[in-house]
């Protein structure tokens, strides 16, 4: 798909969105498309109500109407985004002509959700979809937006395209997305760029530097495990480094504690925290940010076979911290424990953040409109905030306390990696995360996402159809831009 801002003549276009409120004149610059939207609305036939659309049709141009009621200035992006995706898919519009969009209130927020409307909310996952008969290609509209945020298009334009390459690991087929195929997409994007190093842990580097628990989730299958550590040096020397660390779980069957039926089918996309960073290192590189950032994707199995690890094992952590195992399925949580831990000690990043499907209790707390944040330090929380709200890929703080440290104690180890019995699950999950982040320093700036719900939602979100959702990318993308400036 391709959306610009840019000026070009508008005679010869056939296809027109305008976004409209009550009691004001429709304007387009197509005379006759203008004269049947004003009989329209004096017919009362369209009335410009929030969520109201009507087409006018002269042979073959197309004027598509999308009411923003008596308040348009008071419509988040959200809302904006959720209306043009519906225009763009209103008949007889067609993706084989060019389509101008002309915004009613043409301010930052209602031009991003006009871009995110027609990027992600068109956005589909149709690979192995054969039939092709009354398909349509909406990937293939040419969009021009009539705006004088002419940066701001392209920008959110681009971080789309790292959002849904993000949607796409996350789609695949777990058999296929594995962790060498992750590995070869990383080095496709990456590429020659002088600025990035890749580092990789196969099998045998996680065997040799004690990445145990890493190891002990993969034990169970036939895939190889993988950590991999792009270094980005987009800043100064002396800039500091921000790690982004996802969880790359390319299926999750919960081990030995098997997923019941409904749960299980969705367990390819256990994998969107990694695919959240893989978008973000895309984006990253296109947009040229000038910040130094680590992007680390730790990448296993959690299959069962007789080498399956078992619950009730305590298994030696890559920074000597014990772990039983109360649970296979708490099994995110290991890998990034010990990626986590890397990074500390060997990488020192000024800040850490994690990025995963963690738990099903943030979807009970939070439901699938919001990612769980939990930070150690004030202003870490606050950007990430900032970052989730701008780019209405939101976020919502949770609490974290000393006492946590008791939900995830264990009499036979150092740590359970699960934490009371249907008691802050998410919270819990945070905790004992926080503990390896910080295995070097307690003044260690650390910061968890949990996009349980987010990333993969049961249900049509907003703008977004079923599948995964590349949660995270965009707050992520922001927040390097943010801390860049």
């Amino acid at each position: 798909m391709i959306i610009t801002s840019s000026p070009m003549p508008l005679e010869g276009i056939r296809q027109w969105v305008i976004f409209c409120q009550p009691n004001q004149s429709v304007e387009i610059p197509d005379p006759d498309l203008q004269s049947l939207a004003q009989e329209a609305m004096s017919a009362n036939l369209f009335l410009a109500k929030e969520e109201e659309i009507l087409p006018v049709i002269k042979g073959e141009r197309v004027g598509v109407l999308v009411g923003l009621g008596n308040n348009p200035e008071s419509i988040s992006m959200r809302r904006m985004a959720t209306l043009t995706k519906q225009a763009l898919k209103t008949k007889p519009l067609t993706p084989k002509k060019p389509v101008v969009i002309k915004p009613l209130v043409d301010n930052p927020e209602a031009v991003r959700g006009i871009v995110d409307g027609a990027k992600l909310g068109l956005y589909a996952w149709k690979k192995y979809v054969t039939s092709k008969e009354d398909a349509i290609d909406y990937s293939a509209y040419k969009l021009l937006i009539l705006t004088e945020h002419e940066e701001m298009v392209e920008t959110a334009s681009l971080i789309g395209d790292g959002v849904n390459l993000a949607r796409d690991l996350a789609n695949e087929n777990a058999d296929v997305a594995d962790a060498t195929f992750l590995e070869g997409k990383i080095r496709e994007i990456v590429g020659d760029d002088s600025r990035c190093r890749i580092e990789v842990l196969n099998q045998t580097e996680l065997e040799e530097k004690g990445l145990r628990l890493h190891l002990a989730v993969n034990q169970g299958s036939e895939k190889e495990p993988k950590l991999i550590i792009i270094t980005y040096q987009g800043g100064g020397s002396k800039q500091p480094y921000t790690a982004l660390v996802g969880k790359g779980l390319t299926f999750d069957t919960g081990g030995l504690n098997l997923k019941p039926t409904g749960s299980l089918e969705t367990m390819r996309m256990d994998m969107c925290g990694t695919a959240a960073v893989i978008g973000t290192l895309y984006n990253t590189l296109k947009l040229n940010i000038p910040c130094n950032a680590y992007f680390v994707c730790a990448i296993a199995e959690n299959a069962i076979s007789a080498r399956s690890y078992k619950p009730g094992d305590v298994i030696v952590s890559y920074c000597g911290k014990t772990v039983e195992i109360g649970n296979t399925d708490a099994e995110g949580r290991l890998v990034l424990a010990d990626a986590l831990s890397y990074m500390a000690t060997q990488y020192k990043p000024k800040t850490i953040i994690d990025i995963a499907t963690l738990t099903g209790a943030v979807v009970i707390a939070l439901g699938y409109e919001y990612t769980g944040l939990m930070a150690s330090h004030r202003e870490l929380a606050e950007d990430l905030l900032n970052a989730a709200e701008f780019t209405d890929d939101r976020a919502w703080e949770l609490p974290l306390y000393p006492e946590l440290k008791d939900h995830v104690k264990s009499k036979i180890a150092d740590l359970k990696n699960i934490g009371e019995p249907k008691c802050a699950g998410t919270l819990a999950g945070g905790e004992f995360l926080r503990q390896f982040a910080q295995c070097v320093s307690p003044d260690q700036q650390w910061a968890h996402l949990d996009i349980a719900g987010t990333a993969k939602p049961s249900k049509e979100i907003a703008y977004f159809d079923n599948g995964a959702t590349g949660a995270g990318v965009r707050l992520l993308t922001h927040f390097l831009l943010q801390r860049s400036r």
